[in-house]
């Protein structure tokens, strides 16, 4: 296919900037000399962001962090791409189907500073993690280190290595309350010992929100000869990074969550150096050992997903990562602030502001996480989420840009209620 057929058919697609969008690039134009501290603090203008949703009265939702639900810009958009991929058919999945994803993997390496040679598209973090841990040529004896607070589904990938290959995973476990840094980056260096070959750790922990200084971590690991494979799905388009400035070898997220895509979309990188070392989990037609596209074979998938990318990185791009990191620490801080010194509560999230953003955790003292959760909803109409293990007991607290402070009123004033 010519260059002139592929952009017809990425125009066909509607990959282009819709009238919604250029809505969002006006207001967004009208806050452009304010800090982004201060457009988290403007009411209107989340309100204005947040009529761009359409959310469900049943409840106030203070779990996104399992499933950012898509705004209606991005919905439209995702809906437009399943009718034209169902249209097109089989001659959309056997011409453009492959030139058009790395489009979308070009867009996902631009918004985290990396090359296009090291990203692909996955389904979740999960997938993409597990991609890494499966494809070490792992040896009997040999050692990866992780923490009791990281997702369980990776901690079950490395046991089953372990069961498979006879290598040893070694578990410590983070602080809720660091004294500092240097704490953390200590926690993990004592664990490493000469057999240790990769080290997993969050960017940012899911049941805490707790963000972990990744590149002092990876600089240490890297003294003493150790790869890093970081848990980046609550960080992505929540915080702003760049994976130069992370140092890492490998990193995976789930774009569903703070990216807000359709469900079912994950992202994989992998420094160039690194690719070729890795054994793919499906086998892939004859491609270059260091072409990471080799670790991407999963047959025929919903492409019409991947398409959807594109939107959700314009919408992010028109508001500004800056400034939604910006809302999202401010509406965690605004809650948290207002119950933290009440004796009843229990926060497991550091009080140091940088060390979190959106994602706080709060606990009842004497009341069983379960019970909280269930409380807050039937009493109150707020969903969250119950954590009760690793170390933590309380609820996940998960708002997002759409969430105002009058909803964070009502979740503070059940929080008093409920002691």
């Amino acid at each position: 296919m010519n260059k002139r057929t592929f952009l017809k058919n990425i125009s066909a697609l509607g990959l282009g900037a819709s009238p919604f969008l250029n809505e969002i690039g006006k207001l967004v134009d009208t806050v452009a000399h304010l800090s982004p501290e201060e457009v988290a603090k403007d009411e209107y203008f989340w309100a204005q962001i947040r009529s761009g949703y359409r959310l469900k009265p049943d409840y106030i939702n203070l779990e996104n962090g399992y499933y950012c639900f898509m705004p209606q810009e991005t919905l439209e958009n995702f809906i437009h791409q399943v009718r034209q991929v169902n249209y097109q058919g089989s001659y959309y999945m056997r011409t453009v189907q492959w030139d058009n994803k790395k489009v979308m993997s070009a867009k996902l390496a631009e918004l985290v500073n990396c090359t296009e040679e090291e990203v692909i598209i996955t389904r979740n973090t999960t997938e993409s993690l597990d991609l890494v841990i499966s494809g070490y040529d792992w040896k009997a004896g040999d050692e990866a280190v992780m923490a009791e607070q990281d997702y369980g589904a990776m901690l079950n990938q490395f046991d089953q290595v372990s069961k498979r290959y006879g290598m040893v995973n070694k578990r410590v476990s983070v602080p809720l309350h660091p004294k500092s840094d240097e704490e953390i980056v200590n926690l993990y260096a004592n664990a490493i010992t000469e057999k240790t070959r990769l080290l997993m750790i969050c960017h940012l922990i899911n049941i805490t929100g707790h963000i972990l200084p990744v590149r002092k971590i990876c600089d240490m690991a890297h003294s003493k000869g150790v790869e890093v494979m970081v848990d980046g799905a609550h960080a992505f388009a929540q915080i702003k990074f760049s994976m130069k400035d992370l140092g890492c070898d490998y990193y995976g997220t789930s774009l569903h969550k703070w990216l807000s895509t359709p469900l079912g979309a994950g992202m994989l990188y992998v420094k160039k150096s690194k690719v070729s070392k890795l054994w793919p989990l499906f086998a892939e037609w004859n491609k270059e050992q260091d072409d990471i596209l080799r670790l991407n074979h999963t047959g025929t998938h919903p492409v019409h997903t991947d398409l959807a990318i594109g939107n959700a990185i314009e919408y992010l791009n028109k508001i500004g990562i800056e400034r939604k990191e910006a809302r999202l620490r401010y509406l965690q801080n605004y809650w948290v602030d207002k119950v933290r010194d009440l004796p009843h509560i229990n926060l497991n999230t550091p009080v140091e502001k940088h060390r979190s953003c959106a994602i706080a955790n709060v606990g009842i003292k004497g009341m069983k996480p379960k019970e909280m959760a269930k409380r807050l909803m039937d009493e109150y109409r707020i969903w969250t989420v119950a954590i009760d293990g690793a170390g933590v007991h309380g609820c996940r607290i998960t708002p997002n840009i759409y969430t105002t402070t009058k909803e964070l009123d009502v979740f503070v004033e059940a929080l008093k209620a409920l002691g």
